[in-house]
């Protein structure tokens, strides 16, 4: 009694331990319940032992052998080994991505957000609470698994093992608790280890439930059933029957014996897709007993050879029940050979048996490498197999590709789950159904709540409002620059590469970014959340994309794919030299929204200004990769009638979107995508965290990425945190952005920021339009000419002035140092030069020479 056999939220105790803290468990449950766990945290813990399980000289693989009885020598240590295997690949974090897309809609499934963005009404997948994992003794990985979808449900988990099981299950889930630095994760886990004849302790265990998965036969979910309390979800994983499926083409192939063969031999036929039958598609009109037979004799010879590549347990492990079964059966058969209904086969030492019957009802095995072989014209499939439906699990079918099809569909009619090729009965894939359903969906509620539309139009997620979102701490390792990203790529695997875009090349040669179809949906999700606080209106805007396109440059297709999964109306125009063109679309499509970069936009307003003007349909501006000024946003407001002009999204090609701005944000202050990435702010020039509410470096940690992963990526950008809470009511934390490295140049020994430019311009001069810096070298000095708008641009010497004076190193370095010379010019919009694939005003242009 004093052996430490349970795992209790971060601890080992004892059985006196475990049968006075089960007394307590509802009020536990309540507590623990009132804290919310993000999918995140268990992606994170999950995927560090992952990590870890796979370092197959390291210390924990180490000790979760030790955890498996008699695994010292031979083929069990093997199988141990193999067992954790499967656990680290079922445990990564790409595996319970694609488990949480597959079976819950996305990676955050627990988030309250719209399934259609046009209604304020939100859904999420929640935890049942309470639920209880009664074990089976036959597959060690279930009992862990099973718990680690209890976990990205949310719910707080209790598995029960036998207390003939080894200890993996208990020491597994405390290693992920371990992973977890929060404790979330450790407090929704309890593992005990008990015999189910306790009924004392089950019915502690089973009367505070939510919910019940057990594992078993009949008699094991009935004696389960009859302890949980009304209402109690009781999702049963009760034993299966499966088998394969031959047509004639295929049982005179030996490849297809082999393969089946090798089905009937893995696990002994443990496992409920192991198959116990194999059925032949026969003639029914044909002697059946004669193809029956030979076939028989066929197979057995096959199961023979591969019997022998698969060792057998030891004789000592045998049960004695399982042993009589067996005899019973293969007596039963050899007295019905008499009757010329049987054929009995069977290996010299009794390692297999092959029971051909020409009786095609579904038989359960007695398994141990026991195989039935019965006929079944396809025709008399469904009304043979049906009245078994509630235990069909899985089918193996070996014909031609037009048979796999239309059997297929005949066993599903019958009640079959699972079609899977020969020899690959016991293999899966993540995000696979299991028995007919979605594991997760069963262990959640499907809730929704129904909010004032007036008052949540701008609110895309209801959990925003409520808290900050737990986020894990930034990693530690080396900073990332471009170059880094790019080496990164060469070295993924193709799975990882899937979506390729090139950068604007604003700040230098345009780069390559690489994505997942996953990673790109993800994250256009995530941005269409940002819109729709933005003050983007899914359900009546009228949108014209008119982001630049082609070259491999994403901004007009992620905006294409973020406004098709708002179910919004676009008008896919894209940028254009042809301005009359374009606003004649925007006039006869009534389009009242525009998305596209502020420097196109500003000379589509200003070369169709009179057309513009006359519609005045244009009501809302979002934009991307620059920010207007507060002079044209003036004129748009003014002379336009534009009522909205908002940031549609903060992001980089390499990282995609980063942040959004919401109906009450000012300038270029963003609130920080976190649902995607982890945010830190450095000094800039130390790599420390920059002081509280100071300018800094942004370093992003990309943490929804399954391919190229961006790990402390210095983006080039520079920012500030905003303090407090937004008066939108989002926790969601904020940054106000400062500008680009490129933003400040060294020039005549002084620093200068682009942004100080455009100030003295806008404040001093009233200039509206857009101004470009060039730097040259020449013999004597450095040059610095500001390139302002022909249309807009005030008297030049007025200009230079009003800049000498409001910049004082300017004034200084062009003055009595003269370090530098400074000129004022004028040029049309159309000749200020641009990065050809973006169309992003290049500010500042340096072509100086450097000497080697």
């Amino acid at each position: 009694m004093t052996r430490q056999l349970h795992y209790w939220q971060g601890s080992f105790i004892d059985d006196a331990d475990a049968a006075e803290r089960l007394a307590e468990l509802p009020a536990l449950v309540e507590g623990v319940l009132a804290e919310p766990l993000s999918t995140e945290t268990v992606l994170l813990a999950c995927d560090t032992v992952s990590q870890a399980l796979r370092q197959t000289d390291g210390d924990l693989h180490a000790r979760l052998m030790d955890q498996q009885a008699d695994v010292a020598d031979g083929p069990d240590r093997a199988e141990a080994a193999a067992t954790l295997a499967e656990l680290a690949d079922a445990l990564a974090r790409p595996a319970l991505e694609r488990k949480l897309r597959r079976e819950l809609g996305g990676p955050r499934p627990e988030r309250l957000t719209r399934p259609d963005a046009r209604e304020t009404r939100y859904e999420a997948w929640a935890p049942v609470g309470l639920l209880v994992h009664i074990a089976p003794g036959n597959a060690a990985g279930v009992a862990p698994l099973s718990v680690v979808e209890g976990l990205l449900t949310g719910n707080v988990n209790v598995l029960k093992t036998s207390s003939t099981d080894t200890p993996l299950a208990q020491h597994l889930l405390a290693e992920i608790a371990a992973a977890d630095p929060t404790g979330a994760v450790g407090r929704r886990i309890i593992a005990l280890r008990f015999s189910s004849r306790r009924q004392d302790l089950m019915r502690l265990l089973c009367a505070p439930a939510d919910a019940v998965a057990v594992w078993g036969g009949e008699d094991a979910v009935a004696g389960v059933a009859a302890l949980v309390p009304p209402g109690c979800r009781l999702v049963e994983w009760g034993h299966k029957i499966s088998f394969g499926y031959l047509t004639r083409d295929a049982w005179k192939d030996r490849a297809a014996l082999v393969a089946l063969a090798e089905d009937v031999c893995r696990l002994e036929q443990q496992a409920c897709s192991s198959p116990q039958v194999i059925y032949l598609d026969t003639d029914p009109e044909a002697d059946c007993a004669s193809q029956l037979f030979a076939f028989a004799e066929e197979f057995a010879a096959v199961l023979d050879e591969v019997s022998a590549k698969y060792p057998a347990p030891h004789s000592d492990d045998a049960d004695p029940a399982e042993q009589a079964e067996l005899t019973t059966t293969e007596l039963v058969a050899r007295a019905e050979q008499h009757l010329g209904l049987t054929k009995v086969l069977t290996a010299d030492d009794g390692s297999w048996r092959v029971l051909a019957d020409t009786r095609p009802a579904l038989t359960a095995s007695p398994l141990h490498r026991t195989v039935w072989i019965k006929p079944l014209p396809r025709r008399d499939a469904v009304a043979t197999l049906r009245p078994m439906r509630r235990y069909l699990q899985t089918a193996a079918i070996g014909g031609n590709r037009g048979d796999i099809a239309q059997l297929s569909r005949t066993l599903i009619t019958a009640g079959v789950d699972r079609i899977t090729p020969l020899g690959a009965m016991l293999d899966g894939y993540h995000g696979e159904p299991h028995d007919g359903v979605y594991a997760l969906q069963r262990y959640s509620r499907r809730v929704s709540v129904q909010a004032p539309e007036v008052e949540f139009t701008t609110t895309p997620c209801l959990d925003d409002l409520i808290a900050p979102a737990a986020l894990p701490a930034p990693p530690t390792g080396p900073l990332m620059d471009k170059a880094a990203a790019q080496a990164q790529i060469r070295t993924l695997a193709p799975e990882h590469a899937q979506l390729y875009f090139h950068s604007g090349g604003t700040t230098g040669a345009p780069a390559l970014s690489v994505f997942t179809c996953d990673d790109y949906d993800t994250q256009m999700s995530a941005s269409g959340n940002g819109l729709i606080a933005a003050g983007f209106d899914p359900a009546h805007d009228r949108a014209a994309n008119l982001f630049y396109c082609g070259e491999m440059y994403g901004s007009f297709i992620s905006f294409f794919s973020i406004l098709e999964r708002l179910n919004a109306t676009q008008i896919p125009i894209a940028a254009g030299p042809d301005h009359e063109a374009i606003a004649n679309a925007l006039v006869n499509y009534r389009v009242d929204t525009l998305f596209g970069m502020p420097s196109y936009l500003w000379q589509l307003f200003h070369a169709q200004g009179d057309r513009l003007r006359s519609y005045g349909g244009i009501r809302k501006v979002f934009y991307g990769g620059e920010h207007f000024t507060s002079e044209q946003r003036r004129i748009l407001t003014e002379e336009f009638g534009v009522q909205v002009i908002r940031s549609a999204a903060y992001g980089s090609t390499d990282l995609g979107p980063l942040g959004y701005q919401c109906a009450h944000a000012r300038g270029t202050v963003h609130h920080v995508l976190t649902d995607l990435h982890t945010l830190e702010i450095l000094d800039p020039q130390q790599d420390r965290p920059a002081p509280a509410g100071q300018p800094g470096r942004l370093v992003f940690t990309t943490r929804t990425r399954a391919g190229q992963r961006l790990e402390r990526y210095q983006i080039g950008d520079l920012g500030r945190a905003v303090d407090g809470v937004c008066p939108c009511g989002s926790h969601t934390p904020r940054i106000e952005l400062l500008g680009r490295y490129g933003d400040v140049f060294r020039m005549g020994t002084y620093h200068f920021n682009y942004r100080r430019f455009t100030q003295i311009a806008e404040e001093h001069l009233g200039y509206r339009g857009e101004l470009q810096l060039i730097l040259t070298s020449e013999a004597d000095r450095e040059r610095l000419t500001v390139r302002l708008d022909t249309a807009y641009a005030p008297d030049l010497e007025a200009a230079r002035a009003a800049l000498l004076a409001n910049i004082p190193e300017l004034g200084s370095a062009v003055g009595p140092e003269a370090l530098l010379d400074c000129t004022v010019e004028t040029a049309a919009t159309s000749a200020f030069e641009r990065t050809p694939t973006s169309g992003k005003l290049r500010t500042v242009i340096d072509r100086r020479t450097t000497a080697s």
